[in-house]
Protein backbone atom coordinates (compact mmCIF):
# COMPACT_ATOMS: atom_id res chain seq x y z
CA UNK A 1 0.00 0.00 0.00
CA UNK A 2 2.73 2.70 0.87
CA UNK A 3 4.72 1.56 -2.48
CA UNK A 4 1.61 2.23 -4.13
CA UNK A 5 0.92 5.57 -2.57
CA UNK A 6 4.57 6.31 -2.97
CA UNK A 7 4.32 5.75 -6.89
CA UNK A 8 1.48 7.89 -6.93
CA UNK A 9 3.13 10.81 -5.24
CA UNK A 10 6.30 10.13 -7.50
CA UNK A 11 3.64 10.23 -10.65
CA UNK A 12 2.08 13.57 -9.24
CA UNK A 13 5.30 15.35 -8.90
CA UNK A 14 6.40 14.42 -12.49
CA UNK A 15 3.16 15.89 -13.38
CA UNK A 16 3.54 19.49 -11.66
CA UNK A 17 6.91 19.62 -12.74
CA UNK A 18 5.80 18.77 -16.35
CA UNK A 19 3.41 21.68 -15.95
CA UNK A 20 5.42 24.54 -14.75
CA UNK A 21 8.25 23.81 -17.34
CA UNK A 22 5.58 24.07 -20.37
CA UNK A 23 5.86 27.71 -21.70
CA UNK A 24 2.74 29.91 -21.94
CA UNK A 25 1.28 30.73 -24.73
CA UNK A 26 0.15 33.72 -25.79
CA UNK A 27 -1.68 34.43 -28.73
CA UNK A 28 -3.20 36.88 -31.42
CA UNK A 29 -6.27 36.71 -29.68
CA UNK A 30 -5.06 37.34 -26.27
CA UNK A 31 -3.22 40.67 -27.38
CA UNK A 32 -6.37 41.62 -29.69
CA UNK A 33 -8.81 41.21 -26.30
CA UNK A 34 -6.05 43.62 -24.44
CA UNK A 35 -5.84 46.57 -27.07
CA UNK A 36 -10.20 45.60 -26.89
CA UNK A 37 -10.51 45.96 -23.02
CA UNK A 38 -8.73 49.42 -23.71
CA UNK A 39 -10.99 50.49 -26.26
CA UNK A 40 -13.69 49.69 -23.76
CA UNK A 41 -12.63 52.05 -20.83
CA UNK A 42 -11.73 55.06 -23.33
CA UNK A 43 -15.52 54.77 -24.35
CA UNK A 44 -16.27 54.43 -20.93
CA UNK A 45 -14.22 57.52 -20.08
CA UNK A 46 -15.06 59.51 -22.94
CA UNK A 47 -11.80 60.53 -24.53
CA UNK A 48 -11.76 62.39 -27.23
CA UNK A 49 -10.03 61.70 -30.87
CA UNK A 50 -6.80 63.10 -30.17
CA UNK A 51 -6.48 61.84 -26.93
CA UNK A 52 -7.36 58.60 -27.55
CA UNK A 53 -4.74 58.42 -30.24
CA UNK A 54 -1.78 58.61 -27.35
CA UNK A 55 -3.58 56.10 -25.48
CA UNK A 56 -2.88 53.69 -28.43
CA UNK A 57 0.24 54.55 -29.93
CA UNK A 58 2.31 54.37 -26.38
CA UNK A 59 1.51 50.66 -25.72
CA UNK A 60 1.64 49.67 -29.04
CA UNK A 61 5.00 50.95 -29.59
CA UNK A 62 6.01 49.28 -26.12
CA UNK A 63 4.90 45.68 -27.48
CA UNK A 64 6.34 46.26 -30.80
CA UNK A 65 9.76 47.04 -29.13
CA UNK A 66 10.01 43.54 -27.01
CA UNK A 67 8.36 41.57 -30.24
CA UNK A 68 11.14 43.16 -32.41
CA UNK A 69 14.27 42.54 -29.88
CA UNK A 70 16.26 39.89 -31.35
CA UNK A 71 13.88 39.20 -33.94
CA UNK A 72 14.85 38.50 -37.81
CA UNK A 73 12.45 39.86 -39.70
CA UNK A 74 11.16 43.07 -37.86
CA UNK A 75 13.30 46.37 -36.97
CA UNK A 76 13.29 48.44 -33.81
CA UNK A 77 11.97 51.78 -33.77
CA UNK A 78 14.43 52.98 -32.20
CA UNK A 79 16.32 56.13 -33.45
CA UNK A 80 13.45 55.88 -35.81
CA UNK A 81 10.47 57.55 -33.73
CA UNK A 82 11.28 60.70 -32.06
CA UNK A 83 12.99 60.93 -28.70
CA UNK A 84 13.00 56.77 -28.99
CA UNK A 85 16.58 56.42 -28.49
CA UNK A 86 17.25 53.29 -26.13
CA UNK A 87 15.18 50.27 -25.16
CA UNK A 88 16.68 47.55 -22.38
CA UNK A 89 18.21 45.05 -24.21
CA UNK A 90 16.86 41.49 -23.91
CA UNK A 91 19.19 38.10 -23.49
CA UNK A 92 18.44 35.86 -25.35
CA UNK A 93 18.75 33.42 -22.62
CA UNK A 94 17.09 34.81 -19.81
CA UNK A 95 13.74 33.01 -20.69
CA UNK A 96 11.80 35.88 -21.37
CA UNK A 97 8.63 34.96 -23.12
CA UNK A 98 8.40 37.78 -25.73
CA UNK A 99 4.88 37.80 -26.77
CA UNK A 100 4.09 37.43 -22.65
CA UNK A 101 6.44 40.10 -22.33
CA UNK A 102 4.72 42.39 -25.37
CA UNK A 103 1.11 41.75 -23.75
CA UNK A 104 1.90 42.53 -20.37
CA UNK A 105 4.00 45.92 -21.67
CA UNK A 106 0.57 47.04 -23.37
CA UNK A 107 -1.21 46.64 -20.74
CA UNK A 108 1.15 48.78 -18.03
CA UNK A 109 1.51 51.32 -20.01
CA UNK A 110 -2.09 51.42 -21.31
CA UNK A 111 -2.96 52.62 -17.15
CA UNK A 112 -0.83 55.22 -17.09
CA UNK A 113 -2.68 56.55 -19.80
CA UNK A 114 -6.45 56.05 -18.67
CA UNK A 115 -8.92 56.89 -15.89
CA UNK A 116 -10.51 54.14 -15.07
CA UNK A 117 -7.62 52.55 -14.04
CA UNK A 118 -9.02 49.96 -11.66
CA UNK A 119 -11.58 48.28 -14.59
CA UNK A 120 -7.88 47.43 -16.43
CA UNK A 121 -5.96 46.60 -13.24
CA UNK A 122 -9.05 43.58 -12.87
CA UNK A 123 -8.65 42.24 -15.80
CA UNK A 124 -4.60 42.37 -15.29
CA UNK A 125 -5.12 40.64 -12.59
CA UNK A 126 -6.69 37.97 -13.79
CA UNK A 127 -4.60 37.27 -16.06
CA UNK A 128 -1.10 37.47 -13.84
CA UNK A 129 -3.14 35.07 -11.88
CA UNK A 130 -4.00 33.06 -15.13
CA UNK A 131 -0.44 33.07 -16.50
CA UNK A 132 1.82 32.76 -12.63
CA UNK A 133 -0.44 29.24 -12.63
CA UNK A 134 0.51 28.19 -15.85
CA UNK A 135 4.04 28.95 -15.40
CA UNK A 136 5.41 31.05 -12.57
CA UNK A 137 9.16 31.17 -12.95
CA UNK A 138 8.15 32.18 -16.87
CA UNK A 139 5.96 34.85 -16.19
CA UNK A 140 8.12 36.64 -13.06
CA UNK A 141 10.93 36.55 -15.49
CA UNK A 142 8.76 38.39 -18.19
CA UNK A 143 7.40 40.31 -16.15
CA UNK A 144 10.42 42.20 -14.74
CA UNK A 145 11.77 42.65 -18.29
CA UNK A 146 8.52 44.17 -19.22
CA UNK A 147 8.03 46.60 -16.00
CA UNK A 148 12.04 47.71 -17.63
CA UNK A 149 10.14 48.70 -20.76
CA UNK A 150 7.62 50.24 -20.02
CA UNK A 151 9.71 52.54 -17.40
CA UNK A 152 11.76 53.56 -20.55
CA UNK A 153 8.15 54.44 -22.68
CA UNK A 154 6.72 56.34 -19.63
CA UNK A 155 10.19 58.62 -19.96
CA UNK A 156 9.81 58.83 -23.35
CA UNK A 157 5.77 59.58 -24.12
CA UNK A 158 6.36 62.31 -20.81
CA UNK A 159 8.28 64.40 -22.74
CA UNK A 160 5.56 64.78 -25.83
CA UNK A 161 4.62 67.44 -24.80
CA UNK A 162 1.16 66.07 -23.47
CA UNK A 163 1.62 67.25 -20.16
CA UNK A 164 2.08 71.01 -21.09
CA UNK A 165 -1.12 71.62 -22.94
CA UNK A 166 -2.76 70.36 -20.11
CA UNK A 167 -2.36 74.06 -18.80
CA UNK A 168 -2.64 75.72 -22.02
CA UNK A 169 -4.92 78.33 -22.97
CA UNK A 170 -8.64 77.27 -23.65
CA UNK A 171 -9.50 78.75 -27.59
CA UNK A 172 -10.98 81.76 -27.62
CA UNK A 173 -14.25 83.06 -29.63
CA UNK A 174 -14.33 86.40 -31.23
CA UNK A 175 -18.05 86.86 -32.27
CA UNK A 176 -16.32 90.27 -34.27
CA UNK A 177 -14.33 88.16 -36.30
CA UNK A 178 -16.37 86.36 -38.91
CA UNK A 179 -16.04 83.08 -40.56
CA UNK A 180 -14.17 81.73 -37.08
CA UNK A 181 -15.75 78.58 -35.16
CA UNK A 182 -18.10 78.74 -32.57
CA UNK A 183 -19.36 76.74 -30.22
CA UNK A 184 -22.20 74.76 -31.43
CA UNK A 185 -25.83 72.81 -30.26
CA UNK A 186 -26.88 71.24 -28.37
CA UNK A 187 -23.70 71.67 -25.48
CA UNK A 188 -21.91 74.35 -26.71
CA UNK A 189 -18.89 72.94 -25.57
CA UNK A 190 -15.39 75.02 -25.86
CA UNK A 191 -13.15 73.79 -28.73
CA UNK A 192 -11.74 70.27 -28.09
CA UNK A 193 -8.09 70.40 -27.75
CA UNK A 194 -6.68 73.64 -29.30
CA UNK A 195 -3.12 72.92 -28.69
CA UNK A 196 -2.85 69.48 -30.06
CA UNK A 197 -0.92 70.70 -32.66
CA UNK A 198 1.72 71.53 -30.29
CA UNK A 199 2.20 67.45 -29.24
CA UNK A 200 5.58 65.81 -30.50
CA UNK A 201 5.11 64.02 -33.87
CA UNK A 202 6.61 60.40 -33.94
CA UNK A 203 7.74 60.55 -38.02
CA UNK A 204 6.45 63.62 -39.55
CA UNK A 205 9.43 66.46 -39.37
CA UNK A 206 6.60 68.73 -37.69
CA UNK A 207 2.29 69.14 -37.48
CA UNK A 208 2.67 71.19 -40.53
CA UNK A 209 4.54 68.97 -42.90
CA UNK A 210 1.35 67.37 -44.54
CA UNK A 211 -0.95 71.19 -44.27
CA UNK A 212 -3.58 70.87 -46.77
CA UNK A 213 -3.95 73.52 -49.56
CA UNK A 214 -5.99 76.25 -48.14
CA UNK A 215 -9.79 76.43 -47.19
CA UNK A 216 -11.70 78.84 -49.35
CA UNK A 217 -12.18 82.42 -48.13
CA UNK A 218 -14.69 83.05 -45.64
CA UNK A 219 -17.84 84.97 -47.62
CA UNK A 220 -21.55 85.21 -47.06
CA UNK A 221 -21.91 86.41 -50.85
CA UNK A 222 -23.89 84.15 -53.12
CA UNK A 223 -21.75 83.43 -55.59
CA UNK A 224 -18.85 82.75 -53.65
CA UNK A 225 -16.90 79.43 -53.44
CA UNK A 226 -17.47 79.72 -49.54
CA UNK A 227 -21.47 79.80 -49.84
CA UNK A 228 -21.84 77.70 -52.38
CA UNK A 229 -20.34 74.84 -50.70
CA UNK A 230 -22.05 75.44 -47.63
CA UNK A 231 -25.30 75.60 -49.74
CA UNK A 232 -24.37 71.99 -51.05
CA UNK A 233 -23.85 70.97 -47.41
CA UNK A 234 -27.31 71.80 -46.64
CA UNK A 235 -29.25 70.72 -49.67
CA UNK A 236 -27.53 67.77 -49.03
CA UNK A 237 -28.88 67.44 -45.68
CA UNK A 238 -32.31 68.89 -46.83
CA UNK A 239 -32.29 65.60 -49.18
CA UNK A 240 -31.71 62.94 -46.86
CA UNK A 241 -34.73 64.47 -44.80
CA UNK A 242 -37.03 64.08 -47.30
CA UNK A 243 -35.90 60.45 -47.93
CA UNK A 244 -36.27 60.09 -43.89
CA UNK A 245 -39.64 61.65 -43.87
CA UNK A 246 -40.71 58.97 -46.38
CA UNK A 247 -39.29 55.96 -44.54
CA UNK A 248 -41.61 57.33 -41.54
CA UNK A 249 -44.60 57.47 -43.89
CA UNK A 250 -44.02 53.93 -45.02
CA UNK A 251 -42.51 51.64 -41.96
CA UNK A 252 -41.48 48.75 -44.93
CA UNK A 253 -38.89 51.52 -46.81
CA UNK A 254 -35.03 51.15 -45.88
CA UNK A 255 -33.52 53.94 -44.55
CA UNK A 256 -31.67 55.99 -47.02
CA UNK A 257 -28.24 54.94 -48.01
CA UNK A 258 -26.54 58.26 -47.26
CA UNK A 259 -27.99 58.04 -43.50
CA UNK A 260 -27.13 54.69 -42.64
CA UNK A 261 -23.30 55.80 -44.04
CA UNK A 262 -23.39 59.39 -41.80
CA UNK A 263 -24.98 57.19 -39.15
CA UNK A 264 -21.89 54.25 -39.01
CA UNK A 265 -19.18 56.74 -39.57
CA UNK A 266 -20.51 58.99 -36.68
CA UNK A 267 -17.86 58.15 -33.93
CA UNK A 268 -18.46 61.28 -31.97
CA UNK A 269 -17.67 60.35 -28.36
CA UNK A 270 -18.93 63.96 -27.30
CA UNK A 271 -22.68 62.97 -28.67
CA UNK A 272 -25.01 64.79 -25.79
CA UNK A 273 -28.99 63.84 -25.55
CA UNK A 274 -31.20 66.12 -24.08
CA UNK A 275 -34.66 64.94 -22.51
CA UNK A 276 -36.25 67.89 -20.57
CA UNK A 277 -34.13 69.43 -18.14
CA UNK A 278 -31.54 66.72 -18.09
CA UNK A 279 -28.31 66.07 -20.74
CA UNK A 280 -26.33 63.40 -20.72
CA UNK A 281 -23.38 61.95 -22.87
CA UNK A 282 -23.90 59.08 -25.73
CA UNK A 283 -20.77 57.64 -25.63
CA UNK A 284 -19.89 55.96 -29.08
CA UNK A 285 -16.38 55.07 -30.46
CA UNK A 286 -13.90 57.48 -31.87
CA UNK A 287 -12.64 57.45 -34.95
CA UNK A 288 -9.72 55.82 -33.75
CA UNK A 289 -11.33 52.99 -31.97
CA UNK A 290 -13.08 52.06 -35.62
CA UNK A 291 -9.96 52.09 -37.56
CA UNK A 292 -8.45 50.10 -34.66
CA UNK A 293 -11.16 47.61 -35.20
CA UNK A 294 -10.75 47.41 -38.49
CA UNK A 295 -7.20 46.16 -38.00
CA UNK A 296 -8.31 43.98 -35.63
CA UNK A 297 -10.49 42.35 -38.35
CA UNK A 298 -8.48 42.22 -40.43
CA UNK A 299 -5.75 40.32 -38.64
CA UNK A 300 -8.72 37.78 -37.30
CA UNK A 301 -9.96 37.42 -41.11
CA UNK A 302 -6.13 36.75 -42.47
CA UNK A 303 -5.19 34.67 -39.29
CA UNK A 304 -2.05 36.46 -38.51
CA UNK A 305 0.60 35.58 -35.94
CA UNK A 306 1.34 37.43 -33.12
CA UNK A 307 4.14 39.03 -34.51
CA UNK A 308 1.85 40.23 -37.32
CA UNK A 309 -0.64 41.62 -35.21
CA UNK A 310 1.41 43.72 -33.00
CA UNK A 311 2.95 45.15 -36.26
CA UNK A 312 0.14 45.88 -37.40
CA UNK A 313 -1.77 47.39 -34.60
CA UNK A 314 1.32 49.42 -33.93
CA UNK A 315 2.16 51.17 -37.62
CA UNK A 316 -1.62 52.00 -37.58
CA UNK A 317 -1.72 53.49 -34.43
CA UNK A 318 1.53 55.61 -35.60
CA UNK A 319 -0.72 56.60 -38.71
CA UNK A 320 -3.53 57.93 -36.32
CA UNK A 321 -1.12 59.48 -34.07
CA UNK A 322 0.13 61.49 -36.95
CA UNK A 323 -2.73 62.48 -38.76
CA UNK A 324 -4.82 63.97 -35.69
CA UNK A 325 -1.32 65.77 -34.78
CA UNK A 326 -1.36 67.56 -38.71
CA UNK A 327 -5.09 67.38 -38.87
CA UNK A 328 -5.50 69.34 -35.69
CA UNK A 329 -2.68 71.83 -36.10
CA UNK A 330 -4.90 73.28 -39.63
CA UNK A 331 -8.10 72.58 -37.86
CA UNK A 332 -7.02 75.63 -34.98
CA UNK A 333 -4.67 77.45 -37.78
CA UNK A 334 -7.84 78.19 -40.10
CA UNK A 335 -10.32 78.74 -37.11
CA UNK A 336 -13.01 77.71 -39.81
CA UNK A 337 -16.83 77.83 -38.84
CA UNK A 338 -18.70 74.92 -38.76
CA UNK A 339 -21.43 74.40 -41.61
CA UNK A 340 -24.75 74.45 -38.61
CA UNK A 341 -23.53 77.76 -37.16
CA UNK A 342 -22.70 79.13 -41.26
CA UNK A 343 -26.13 78.40 -42.42
CA UNK A 344 -27.99 78.78 -39.66
CA UNK A 345 -27.14 82.38 -39.94
CA UNK A 346 -26.83 82.97 -43.87
CA UNK A 347 -29.57 80.60 -45.08
CA UNK A 348 -31.49 79.12 -42.94
CA UNK A 349 -31.63 79.31 -39.30
CA UNK A 350 -33.96 76.39 -38.81
CA UNK A 351 -31.51 73.87 -40.26
CA UNK A 352 -30.07 71.13 -38.27
CA UNK A 353 -27.84 68.10 -39.78
CA UNK A 354 -28.39 64.98 -38.88
CA UNK A 355 -25.06 63.99 -36.75
CA UNK A 356 -24.31 66.50 -34.16
CA UNK A 357 -21.59 68.51 -34.41
CA UNK A 358 -18.43 68.00 -32.59
CA UNK A 359 -16.98 70.75 -30.43
CA UNK A 360 -13.93 71.82 -32.33
CA UNK A 361 -12.67 73.77 -35.86
CA UNK A 362 -14.10 72.52 -39.05
CA UNK A 363 -11.29 72.57 -41.76
CA UNK A 364 -9.75 69.84 -42.13
CA UNK A 365 -12.18 66.77 -41.92
CA UNK A 366 -10.48 64.76 -39.15
CA UNK A 367 -12.38 61.37 -40.04
CA UNK A 368 -11.17 61.98 -43.55
CA UNK A 369 -7.42 62.48 -42.64
CA UNK A 370 -7.49 59.31 -40.09
CA UNK A 371 -9.45 57.32 -42.31
CA UNK A 372 -7.15 57.67 -45.76
CA UNK A 373 -3.79 57.14 -43.66
CA UNK A 374 -5.75 54.51 -41.98
CA UNK A 375 -6.51 52.96 -45.22
CA UNK A 376 -3.29 53.29 -47.23
CA UNK A 377 -1.10 51.76 -44.34
CA UNK A 378 -3.56 48.61 -43.74
CA UNK A 379 -3.69 48.13 -47.61
CA UNK A 380 0.44 47.93 -47.50
CA UNK A 381 -0.09 45.30 -44.85
CA UNK A 382 -3.15 43.09 -46.19
CA UNK A 383 -3.94 43.97 -49.61
CA UNK A 384 -5.35 46.20 -52.16
CA UNK A 385 -8.27 44.38 -52.19
CA UNK A 386 -8.98 43.21 -49.03
CA UNK A 387 -12.41 42.68 -48.68
CA UNK A 388 -14.51 42.31 -44.98
CA UNK A 389 -17.18 42.95 -43.14
CA UNK A 390 -17.11 45.62 -40.36
CA UNK A 391 -18.87 45.22 -36.93
CA UNK A 392 -17.21 47.88 -35.23
CA UNK A 393 -20.56 49.95 -34.20
CA UNK A 394 -22.49 46.69 -33.28
CA UNK A 395 -22.50 47.36 -29.50
CA UNK A 396 -23.82 50.66 -30.59
CA UNK A 397 -26.92 49.38 -32.24
CA UNK A 398 -25.94 49.66 -35.72
CA UNK A 399 -25.74 47.15 -38.37
CA UNK A 400 -22.60 45.55 -39.86
CA UNK A 401 -21.47 46.99 -43.08
CA UNK A 402 -19.07 45.16 -45.87
CA UNK A 403 -16.70 46.66 -48.08
CA UNK A 404 -14.37 45.68 -50.74
CA UNK A 405 -11.44 47.88 -49.66
CA UNK A 406 -10.06 49.57 -46.72
CA UNK A 407 -9.60 52.46 -49.12
CA UNK A 408 -13.96 51.82 -50.23
CA UNK A 409 -14.09 52.15 -46.61
CA UNK A 410 -11.66 55.23 -46.26
CA UNK A 411 -13.89 57.12 -49.12
CA UNK A 412 -17.36 56.32 -47.74
CA UNK A 413 -15.95 57.40 -43.87
CA UNK A 414 -14.72 60.44 -45.74
CA UNK A 415 -18.48 61.76 -47.33
CA UNK A 416 -20.14 60.37 -44.38
CA UNK A 417 -19.28 63.84 -42.91
CA UNK A 418 -21.31 65.82 -45.79
CA UNK A 419 -24.21 63.41 -45.16
CA UNK A 420 -24.14 64.13 -41.86
CA UNK A 421 -24.30 67.74 -42.54
CA UNK A 422 -20.90 68.78 -40.44
CA UNK A 423 -18.77 69.63 -42.96
CA UNK A 424 -18.13 70.82 -46.53
CA UNK A 425 -16.82 69.36 -49.24
CA UNK A 426 -13.32 70.98 -49.36
CA UNK A 427 -12.51 69.90 -46.17
CA UNK A 428 -13.29 66.51 -46.65
CA UNK A 429 -11.17 66.29 -49.99
CA UNK A 430 -8.32 68.28 -48.69
CA UNK A 431 -8.58 65.88 -45.73
CA UNK A 432 -8.18 62.82 -47.92
CA UNK A 433 -5.27 63.88 -49.91
CA UNK A 434 -3.13 64.85 -46.48
CA UNK A 435 -4.67 61.92 -45.15
CA UNK A 436 -2.92 59.44 -48.10
CA UNK A 437 -0.12 61.98 -48.16
CA UNK A 438 0.90 61.36 -44.03
CA UNK A 439 0.10 57.38 -45.07
CA UNK A 440 2.54 57.32 -47.72
CA UNK A 441 5.65 59.17 -45.40
CA UNK A 442 5.19 56.46 -42.63
CA UNK A 443 4.91 53.47 -45.15
CA UNK A 444 8.22 54.88 -47.03
CA UNK A 445 10.20 56.28 -43.99
CA UNK A 446 9.49 54.09 -41.04
CA UNK A 447 11.61 50.80 -41.71
CA UNK A 448 10.20 48.28 -39.44
CA UNK A 449 10.38 44.90 -41.61
CA UNK A 450 13.99 43.41 -42.44
CA UNK A 451 15.06 43.34 -46.05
Amino acid sequence: MNSKIYLLGLVMLFLTSCKKDTPIKVTTDDFCAAVDTVTGIMVHDIFSPPVASRIYVYPNVAAYEIMAQNNTKYESLQGQLKGLDSIPKLDPKSGVNKNLAAIIAHIEVSKQLIFSEVALEKYRDSLYKKWGSENQKEFDVSKEYALKVVDRIKMWMGKDNYKETRTSSKFSVYADQPGRWQPTPPSYMDGVEPHWGEIRTLVMDSASQFRPIPAYPFSTDKNSAFYKEAKETYDVGNLISEKLIEVEKNPGKPIPEESAIASFWDCNPYATVIQGHMMFAKKKNTPDAHWINITKIALKKSKSDFETTVFAYTITSIGIFESFISCWEEKYRSNVVRPETYINQNIDENWRPQLQTPPFPEYVSGHSVVSSCSAIILTSIFGDNFSYIDDSEVSFGLPKRPFKSFKQAAAEASISRLYGGIHYRAAIENGVAQGNNIGDYINNTLKMIKK
